[in-house]
């Protein structure tokens, strides 16, 4: 399908509804919120979003009307209410509420009685995101709706890590079940190549403290040679979807236990049908983020159930111009939204990341450059909106010469 769209077709949006980008995990780099503030921007909706203080790209972007400071954590629900409520005081007048991460996501839905006095956020019932959101209660989700899972152990001491080494066997997948309460420093999944890596990450969840992110999970493997998959779309108070797709990864960082780097959107109808049931099984509703795992007989198990806004959400821009926050934007604000036009072959990549990992694996250099060079979306690059690279850039700069001062202190070792 060509990649042209057709003037005048794209639905106007409501200029009179503003959006709030919600992000409660300081992480600069997030080049989800730039795609919000981009998608919406260029469509003349006024876009205020939550941002650092200092070193963030979407804040250099074009088409932010305002940068907004950043809030207290989110489990302090006084604060964190008392906040947003002087943040849509200086908007003005309701806001689309935008999340861009399972922290403000869940927030959103257990106080959304109280915040539609000032924003306009989906219709989904309280527990359900948290449901879906938390690891170890997605894999009893799964089990008692018949979904396709990887097997999962919770185990209550070091014997139960052991137990699941055995079962599973290694490398085996180790993830937080609440990721979202970690401290800085740790990952939220990693892959496991010995037992006493294992042993180390349980301890690590026993710790003080520790507790809101536990308990962790270990899991089999499921589907490596098979491939990665997602889903990604929004959908409406009765879990119908207005619009979605489903990508291929090509790249994820960390490999096997990471998001996407390079993407493609591809023509697949039996996990788009099986995407859909899911949060229709589920009583989801809103923008949804799901990661799937394809076995060598075709099984997709599902892997992540992200209640927001994914951050590769613009590979889906569909051949008329619509994606997954301009829907939301649309249904939110009372308007239709017209069949998806899918753009399938278009491709999405994440440059620094892409970049950091061809020079990490110099035989996937020219790969790297091809993705750079093809990609339908870039992350941060925009032909109308270039300010946001030189920031990562300079982000990557600063890394860089952190890393040789690390390498030129280092004692000299003499030889043998």
């Amino acid at each position: 399908m060509g990649r042209q769209k057709r003037a005048g077709e794209f639905p106007a949006l409501d200029r009179g509804l503003p959006a709030l980008i919600l992000r409660t995990h300081r992480y600069p780099l997030h080049h989800g919120t730039l795609g919000a503030v981009r998608s919406l921007g260029r469509a003349g909706v006024e876009v205020h979003a939550v941002l650092e203080e200092r070193g963030n790209p979407a804040a250099r972007s074009r088409h932010l009307h305002r940068a907004l400071p950043w809030g207290p954590p989110p489990g302090e629900a006084e604060p964190v209410i008392d906040h947003l409520r002087g943040l849509a005081a200086r908007i003005g007048r309701p806001a689309l509420l935008v999340t861009v991460d399972d922290a403000g996501a869940l927030f959103a839905a257990r106080h959304a009685a109280r915040l539609r006095e000032w924003f306009v956020l989906p219709d989904v019932p309280a527990d359900v995101p948290a449901r879906v959101a938390d690891k170890a209660r997605l894999a009893e989700l799964c089990a008692e709706l018949g979904i396709a899972h990887p097997p999962t152990a919770v185990p209550a001491g070091p014997a139960g890590v052991d137990a699941a080494a055995g079962r599973f066997g290694l490398p085996l997948m180790a993830k937080w079940a609440r990721p979202w309460h970690l401290p800085p420093g740790f990952r939220s999944a990693e892959l496991v190549a010995t037992a006493e890596r294992a042993h180390e990450l349980y301890a690590a969840s026993r710790a003080p403290g520790q507790a809101d992110a536990g308990p962790l999970i270990l899991q089999e493997l499921v589907g490596h040679r098979g491939g990665d998959w997602f889903f990604q779309g929004y959908f409406d108070e009765s879990s119908a979807c207005l619009f979605g797709g489903a990508g291929r990864k090509h790249l994820a960082r960390p490999v096997h236990a990471g998001h996407t780097v390079t993407g493609e959107w591809v023509a697949n109808p039996e996990l788009e049908d099986l995407a859909r049931a899911i949060v229709k099984a589920a009583g989801y509703s809103g923008a949804v983020d799901m990661d799937f795992r394809e076995t060598a007989d075709r099984t997709y198990h599902l892997v992540d159930f992200n209640p927001r806004l994914g951050a590769q959400f613009r590979l889906f821009h569909d051949a008329r111009g619509l994606d997954i926050v301009r829907a939301q934007h649309l249904h939110l604000s009372g308007r239709p939204v017209p069949p998806a036009r899918p753009d399938y072959g278009r491709t999405l990549v994440v440059e620094d990341q892409c970049l950091h990992h061809a020079l990490a694996h110099p035989t996937g250099l020219p790969a790297a450059l091809r993705s750079l060079a093809g990609a339908g979306e870039r992350a941060w690059y925009a032909r109308d909106d270039r300010v946001p690279l030189a920031v990562v850039g300079a982000h990557g700069f600063g890394r860089a010469a952190r890393g040789a001062a690390r390498r030129a202190a280092r004692p000299l070792r003499r030889p043998s």
